[in-house]
Formats: structure tokens, C-alpha cells, sequence
């Protein structure tokens, strides 16, 4: 069956389907396992025999990557209204986040395959600073879409919106709906007191795009009124509703890292406090300040030295740390915020 990006389901009597989003923290990279050559998650049909969700998804994800599966918590239930069965019912999708180490997945099946999960979402990556393709593209685009608003108050909302998702201030938005190119107003644009970029907003920033009709899976995307090379910039699409469901996955981890210590489930069972600190930052999306972060770590005792250290081939050695497992672990770093590097 050849697949678009929001089509017809293949036709069955089932109402119900179950999609994993599985995470994994390789060479300090975020990466997600796909299927169909990264356009869709692993997934399958809820079907009798399974006696819960969870054991069906479990089946699935093992069927179609091999890959078994450790922590494992349901995010949301979608209706997917593209897709619909023999009745005419829309199907309904739930979605499960689950953490593993790719490093435990000797043979996947031909058709899994492991990817970075910016190259969905290239504007959720802010670890070598704010990405170009939100001032250069995105923010202009979308200040065009809150124009075309039926009304003053809905344009006001929507430009709102853009400043609370995007990490813009309304003058930035004022200049470019006045058609000034952004790319000259470096000093205006982007993080000020008012407004920031809030990392855990994923799903926010991509429903909005899907909304302005400016990724691929929108019903309403028309790539000829977009710059040339729009396609290639804004990210990968997947089928079905996929990407969005990534991103569902994302907003969550991102925000439970903040108070759960769902790091454990990525990370090998020795590791130097760097490798901790890029894994939550490959996670996060943003850098973080060293010290302060190895301070928060130290006062919740989540971390315990092994006597050991790694074998560095250049500088000195660094010491090998393990996660206190005998203590019982509420958060990973408890109220306090993660120490973004400024």
C-alpha cells in the first residue's frame, strides 16, 4: 500500500491501535526507533488475545524491531479521524513512551531502524544555540498565517501564541508582519525578560505548525506558497500521526526529567558525571551549567562513586559514578530546575 501522510487506514474491522515511542541516549544523542525507514512507529492493531494495552504494545514493538522493551508509561489516546474502518468508524490510537539503551539490541528486524529525533523536530535543538531556521523561517511564516485571521482578536490571540511557543516578544513579531527581514534584527529577536523558550512546549510548537498548515501532514500544507527549500528544513514527516505522537513523548520526558529520574533508563550502569549531564541535555535540548548542575546532583545523593575511573585516551581519567538504587527516588532533581547554561 503506498502511504501519504494523512490517508485512509487500510481497511479492517478493528477501531483501535497501540504505537510506541521508543527513546534511547546513543553517542550523547537523543534517538527514537521507527519502522517503514523511519516514516512510522513501531504499532499494530489491539487485537483479542492481547490481554491489556500494555501487553499488546510489548508484542508489537518486539515483533516488529526486537527490541525489548524496559520502562514503559502510556502518554495519550488519539482519534485519528483520516483513518477510519470497513464501518466508517475513525480509528483510535494509544501511544506508550518507552526508555531503553540502544546498546541492548544486538540484531534489530530489516525494517527497524534508529533515528535522531531533531531531524523530526530540527527546532527543538538548542544545544549550539537557538536554530536558524526558527527566526530565519518560522516565526516569518507564521506571523503570515496570524494575518490571515478572520478577525483583530483572533490575530491578537495567535500572535500570542507565537510568542509564548516560540520564545519571541510582540515586537519581533510587529517588525515582521511590517515585512522587515529578521535576519537584520538580531539584537531584537529572540530570548528577552518577557519571554523564553520553554523547552517542554514541543507538542505546543507542533500543533501550531500543523495548524498554519506548515509541515507536511497537515491537510493544508501547500509547499508552492513556501520558500523553496522549506521541505528540507522543516523536518522529517512520518505517516499517520506519528511525528505528533513523538512529540507528545518528547514534551512529557522533557518535563519529567525536571522532577523523576527517568534518566536511569538511558543510561548504562556506569557513567561519568559529563556523560549524565549530556544525556540530560541531548534530552533537553539545551546546554547546562556545569557546576550547578553537579551541585544539584550531589545535595539529592542520586549518584554514588564506584572507586573506579574511565580509561580516557587523552587528559586525565575521569571517575565513574552509579545511581543510588537502595534509596527511594522521588526526583531526579527534586523542585529545582534544570541549571540552563545562559
Amino acid at each position: 500500500m503506498t502511504l501519504s501522510y494523512s490517508h485512509a487506514h487500510q481497511q479492517g474491522s478493528g477501531t483501535t491501535e497501540v504505537v510506541a515511542v521508543l527513546i534511547a541516549i546513543t553517542d550523547h544523542t537523543a534517538r527514537v526507533l521507527t519502522v517503514d525507514q523511519g516514516k512510522l512507529l513501531p504499532n499494530g492493531p489491539l487485537m483479542p488475545l492481547h490481554r491489556s494495552l500494555q501487553s499488546g504494545v510489548r508484542q508489537w514493538v518486539e515483533e516488529q524491531t526486537q527490541q525489548q522493551l524496559g520502562y514503559l508509561e502510556q502518554l495519550y489516546t488519539f482519534v485519528d479521524t483520516n483513518r477510519r474502518n470497513i464501518d466508517g468508524h475513525a480509528l483510535v490510537y494509544v501511544s506508550y513512551l518507552g526508555l531503553v539503551q540502544e546498546t541492548q539490541t544486538a540484531q534489530l528486524q530489516s525494517q527497524a531502524l534508529w533515528c535522531d529525533w531533531y531531524d523530526y523536530f530540527p527546532w527543538e535543538n538548542h544545544l549550539n544555540g537557538e536554530p536558524e531556521i526558527i527566526k530565519q523561517m518560522i516565526v516569518p511564516a507564521l506571523s503570515d498565517w496570524a494575518k490571515t485571521a478572520v478577525d483583530a482578536a483572533t490575530q491578537h490571540r495567535r500572535q500570542q501564541r507565537i510568542c509564548l511557543c516560540w520564545g519571541v516578544d510582540d515586537k519581533t513579531l510587529d517588525e515582521t508582519a511590517n515585512n522587515q527581514k529578521i535576519a537584520d534584527m538580531p539584537h531584537r529577536f529572540g530570548r528577552t525578560d518577557n519571554s523564553d523558550w520553554v523547552a517542554e512546549h514541543v507538542l505546543l510548537r507542533y500543533e501550531m505548525l500543523y495548524e498554519a498548515g506548515l509541515i507536511q501532514e497537515a491537510s493544508n500544507y501547500q509547499p508552492n506558497k513556501l520558500p523553496a527549500d522549506w521541505s528540507q528544513m522543516i523536518g522529517a514527516p512520518m505517516y499517520y500521526d506519528h511525528r505528533r505522537v513523538i512529540a507528545t513523548a518528547i514534551s512529557r520526558l522533557r518535563a519529567k526529567i525536571e522532577y523523576r529520574p527517568l534518566i536511569f533508563g538511558l543510561m548504562p550502569d556506569v557513567f561519568t558525571l559529563l556523560q549524565l549531564q549530556q544525556s540530560v541535555e541531548a534530552l533537553s535540548g539545551v546546554r547546562l551549567h556545569k557546576q550547578n548542575f553537579r551541585r544539584l546532583l550531589d545535595s539529592q545523593n542520586l549518584v554514588m562513586p564506584t572507586g573506579n575511573s574511565s580509561s580516557a585516551q587523552r587528559g586525565r581519567p575521569a571517575k565513574l559514578y552509579r545511581f543510588c538504587h537502595d534509596i527511594e527516588l522521588q526526583s531526579l532533581l527534586m523542585d529545582s530546575k534544570l541549571p540552563k547554561r545562559k
